[in-house]
């Protein structure tokens, strides 16, 4: 599962006019960003190597780049956590998605850019069908 389909998938439900992968020099009001998260656990393998494995992960973070109002921000991020806590089923680029896990309480204040834009971080891991 590459960044560039979880940011097409998130286009579908998450409200924001931009969407983007990596850095972006000049960050437009009311986007969200889709960055790789660095985890400090092995890769998951099951006995038999990986022709048994059924699943993978993929740790991301979601920087939702809102405007300069921190109400309309905080709102714009919690109703994002919220889409992905309700989510019972999906597929991302034809993957089926066992489980999203949040790995943040809520979507966690981070202040404002240089620009000063509020700015808001989710932390998930989604949990994938492997292909063979």
């Amino acid at each position: 599962m590459q960044l560039y389909e979880i940011r097409d998938w998130l286009k579908g439900f998450a409200g924001a006019d931009h969407y983007y992968i990596g850095k972006l020099d000049r960050k437009q009001p009311k986007s969200i960003g889709v960055y790789s998260r660095q985890v400090n656990s092995p890769p998951r393998m099951a006995l038999g190597g990986l022709d048994n494995t059924s699943y993978d992960s993929k740790a991301v973070s979601l920087l939702v780049h809102w405007n300069e109002n921190a109400r309309e921000t905080d709102e714009a991020a919690a109703a994002l956590y919220n889409a992905l806590r309700r989510m019972t089923t999906t597929t991302i680029a034809d993957t089926r998605v066992y489980y999203v896990r949040l790995d943040t309480t809520e979507a966690v204040d981070v202040g404002t850019d240089d620009d000063g834009i509020y700015e808001r971080v989710i932390w998930l891991t989604l949990f994938y069908e492997r292909s063979k």
